[in-house]
């Protein structure tokens, strides 16, 4: 399954569409269960040490992930966590005060498939851009190459 990133110029908007081979319920789990999120989330070849996770409308997360260039921090928000979508902040420790806002949305397809959106606004385009720049397509491709099989063997 293909994930399709768009960042139009000139806009401090990222959206990422991603279809998964689970039902709505499975995947918002593998989003809030913290023995499955560190399972999948980052790129291939990172260790990630969830320092928090209250996934709640009103909590929060942080989590570290860590190669051998470094460790990358990153934390935020929750805004809602319910069973359609889940709105959080989200920020790269490495650039702070960079906070976006993200709407991930879960849509059923029918047939025990389910559609991802997600909507980041960023506080400015050159943000974006900086994001963007910093290879994040490839962990998020690698991230949801890691939920699929996740998701294949038991969430």
């Amino acid at each position: 399954m293909s994930t399709t990133i768009t960042a139009q110029p000139g806009t401090p908007f990222i959206d990422v569409t991603r279809e998964v081979a689970a039902s709505p319920e499975k995947v918002l789990r593998a989003y809030t269960d913290p023995d499955l999120i560190v399972r999948w989330l980052g790129p291939h070849g990172m260790e990630m040490e969830l320092l928090e996770l209250d996934a709640r409308s009103g909590g929060g997360y942080h989590y570290v992930h860590r190669d051998e260039r470094g460790e990358y921090r990153f934390r935020g928000v929750y805004h809602t966590v319910s069973a359609e979508r889940i709105i959080q902040t989200f920020e790269f420790e490495g650039a702070p005060g960079d906070v976006c806002l993200e709407t991930i949305a879960f849509t059923g397809l029918g047939d025990g498939r389910t559609r991802i959106d997600g909507h980041s606004v960023f506080p400015s385009v050159e943000a974006r851009d900086a994001a963007v720049e910093s290879g994040m397509e490839a962990g998020i491709v690698d991230s949801y190459e890691r939920l699929d099989t996740l998701l294949e063997k038991d969430a």
